[in-house]
């Protein structure tokens, strides 16, 4: 269950009473179904606009966009973004069961994937609480148990943890790793944290700066899982600093 993104000509403006503003410039990318693709560059350089026209949620002013599905037609979406928009007025577990409710599944086939989900993100014990009950770092792994409880073919992030502490951030990428290795899901994450790319990617895209087009594709070649020390190899650092070298080029 997962599924291929293709962009071809892929590009931006953003158009208004002051005047045009191009945010992308003509993109050609391809990701592989299964594939964690992750985008890097400086503020304001197209990243968020790429993701959020993948799923959805913009138009291209030019090119084509095309999703293809696996063998089992599923073409569901998850987003999860740098704040957690849990709704206040429900509980953990109703907030992780949202989309199967607008989907109208049973209530009782929704408690028990929130149940699941929540105990695979480390929330078991915390399903009736509510959402100004935990800390942040909590309410994100909420967001990522509701963004995977119906089972998406393509997770789609966006700056997730960059409002977290460091080792909270840590902890979060390693709980995420394992969980996409489970789905199987496509999925394609911005960050700003070169480390986090670098830790959890199969590819990293690097973007210049506004308008954004793509600099470079860099395969990262470690084994899954990776453990946290990996971060302290030679090779871990080499890959890092190339991309840092990179990023300030654009800035």
């Amino acid at each position: 269950m997962t599924i291929s993104i293709s962009c071809r000509g892929l590009g931006k403006t953003y158009h208004s009473r002051s005047g045009d503003v191009r945010a992308l410039e003509p993109v050609d990318l391809e990701v592989k179904p299964g594939e964690f693709l992750v985008l890097i560059g400086p503020s304001g350089c197209g990243k968020t606009t790429l993701m959020r026209i993948i799923g959805g949620l913009q138009s291209a002013s030019e090119g084509t966009l095309k999703l293809t599905t696996g063998p089992d037609g599923r073409d569901t979406v998850g987003f999860v973004f740098q704040q957690s928009n849990l709704l206040p007025w429900m509980t953990i577990e109703d907030n992780v069961a949202l989309p199967l409710r607008l989907r109208h599944i049973g209530k009782q086939e929704r408690r028990e994937r929130a149940v699941e989900l929540c105990n695979k993100v480390g929330l078991a014990g915390f399903e009736r609480r509510w959402p100004r009950e935990l800390s942040g770092g909590m309410q994100q792994r909420a967001a990522i148990a509701r963004a995977l409880a119906d089972d998406p073919a393509l997770l789609l992030m966006d700056e997730p943890f960059g409002a977290l502490d460091a080792l909270t951030r840590t902890r979060l990428n390693s709980e995420l790793e394992r969980l996409w290795m489970a789905s199987g899901a496509t999925v394609v994450l911005v960050t700003h944290s070169i480390s986090e790319a670098v830790m959890l990617a199969d590819r990293i895209v690097v973007m210049s700066a506004r308008p954004g087009r793509i600099r470079s594709i860099t395969q990262v070649p470690f084994e899954r899982p990776r453990p946290v020390s990996l971060e302290g190899t030679a090779e871990f650092q080499a890959i890092a600093s190339e991309l840092r070298a990179q990023l300030d080029q654009t800035a």
